[in-house]
């Protein structure tokens, strides 16, 4: 919206200056305005698609440390699971030689 704005002030500035100038001068001033609306879009869009890359790797990187972070709880789970099965057959070991 506000490239929008801009490029209608910058129309209608143009149009009124147009009646005092000669064609030449209104033509360089067209181009000019022409390149400084082209280089607004180039830089809304780097804008975006740096936020896009920034907002990905952000992304990409909360999905690695989760896989770590679930990973690291499985080996604690089957770490735990087979001290339990330990102690549970040195138990059973202690109670049969009874």
């Amino acid at each position: 919206m506000k490239t929008v704005t801009i490029v209608a002030m910058a129309l209608a500035i143009g149009a009124l200056g147009a009646c005092k100038k000669s064609p030449n001068e209104q033509a360089a001033e067209n181009i000019e305005s022409n390149y400084g609306n082209a280089a607004e879009n180039v830089e809304a869009t780097t804008s975006n698609a740096a936020e896009a890359i920034q907002s990905n790797a952000e992304n990409a990187g909360s999905e690695v440390k989760a896989a770590g972070q679930n990973q690291a709880s499985e080996i604690k789970n089957e770490g735990k699971q087979k001290a339990n099965e330990v102690r549970n057959s040195g138990a059973a070991a202690t109670n049969n030689s009874y």
